[in-house]
Order: structure tokens, then sequence, then C-alpha cells
């Protein structure tokens, strides 16, 4: 019987480690307007760039998807939502700054999401979310914003009429 055991790191095994996770924004729309969100300057990858509330899954915290959205929608923009079908699916890579480095591959879903409450606040973000400013922007008005580059194909699909 041929031995299992493994042999030296080859070409594939050598890569750096790539890890897998899942987010979800939320298109929330009140009145004619879109909710966006502004990243501050300390924001690693995109200061000051625009795009919609939402993050990565918590593997064991969230209960389900529409718990995930929710929590995410209320830790950035302190809003309550109910959540709704998701219109797109996309992904981005970026950089694990956790200790074995590689890179992280975020495979993501756009949702649109009826606000229950509509008073934005960025009183409840943690650190990490880097947002230092909010607004319900009318839709004819989205394209005047610096969107972050992966959203812009999101934005697109979002804007399309119905069916």
């Amino acid at each position: 019987m041929p031995s299992v055991e493994a042999g030296p790191a080859g070409p594939l095994t050598a890569l750096s480690p790539i890890a897998l996770q899942f987010a979800q924004k939320a298109f929330i729309v009140s009145a004619g307007r879109l909710l966006l969100v502004r990243k501050s300057a300390s924001d690693p990858f995109h200061p000051g760039r625009w795009e919609v509330p939402g993050g990565r899954l918590e593997v064991e915290a969230d209960l389900d998807l529409d718990d995930h959205i929710r929590r995410e929608v209320w830790e950035e923009v302190g809003l309550k939502i109910d959540p709704g079908p998701p219109f797109h699916l996309w992904q981005w890579y970026m950089p694990d700054r956790g200790p074995r480095g590689g890179q992280i591959r975020v495979v993501a879903a756009a949702r649109r999401c009826r606000p229950v409450t509509v008073d934005a606040t960025l009183g409840n973000q943690e650190e990490s979310d880097h947002l230092d400013g909010c607004a319900w922007v009318p839709l004819d008005e989205l394209g005047g914003y610096d969107l972050i580059p992966s959203l812009r194909p999101v934005m697109r699909a979002f804007l399309l009429p119905p069916g």
C-alpha cells in the first residue's frame, strides 16, 4: 500500500494562505434616499471613500444571516432594519494582518433592507469600522460620491430597474 505521509512543501502548498470570510452589505432606502457611510482617514484601505453599512460574519456570534446584517447595521449606524433579499454577490481580496499573513478572500452579498428606524448615528461603531460620517443620499446623486472600488459594480446592479 502506498504511503500517506506528506512530502515536502510543493509549489502549491508553499503559497501564502488564503482565508475565506463572508460579508453582507445593506442597501437601506428611505424616501428615495440610500444610506451611505464614509470611511475615516484612519481606514487602512479606503480612507475618505463611501460605501454602505455592513461587514463580515462573526461565525460563532451571529445566529443566522438576518441576525448578522441586523448586527452590522446597528453597530455601524445605529439603525434597526428589516433585512430583504440579496440582489448581488461579489468578492474582493485583502491582506490578512493576522499572525499567519497571506490574504483574505471576502465573498459578499448585497441585500435590499427596509429601515425600521431612520435616525442614523455612528455612536455604536467599533474602532475597526473606521467610519466618520453617514448620509441619506438621493438616488439620483449617488454618482457624485467616491465609492470604494469593489462597491461600484454592486451600486450599478442596485440602481438597475427591477425585472
